[in-house]
């Protein structure tokens, strides 16, 4: 039998405190939870939202990443009014709005252009 090496164990005060796995394995072990593509594409669950539920891309990515509005205003120091109204599409954001939404969210300024 032979052991697996890609788990680290990392210890504190000589008792083990956290595990860290390859990202492979969490992604097979929690297959619920959404995901950020690193390649700048857009999951099928946003897509669907910003079609079949008529949401701007900016409301589909945080419903679909679990957060609230008033957590993603203070991720960006805004009032949750000021997402609100970016959310809505009724302007269009600017660069440097689009580029600190798309930090908050931890995605691509790009995954939040249509």
């Amino acid at each position: 039998m032979s052991a697996r090496t890609d788990i680290q164990i990392i210890t504190q005060d000589g008792r083990p405190a956290f595990v860290v796995i390859p990202y492979e394995e969490y992604i097979r072990t929690h297959p619920g939870e959404p995901r950020v593509p690193e390649n700048g594409y857009i999951p099928n669950e946003v897509v669907k939202m910003v079609t079949l539920d008529n949401l701007t891309l900016a409301r589909a990515w945080r419903e679909y990443l679990g957060l609230t509005q008033v957590q993603v205003a203070e991720r960006m120091g805004i009032t949750q009014a000021a997402l609100s109204q970016m959310e809505s599409g009724a302007k269009r954001m600017r660069k440097a709005s689009v580029e600190k939404l798309a930090a908050a969210l931890g995605v691509q300024p790009g995954q939040l252009m249509p």
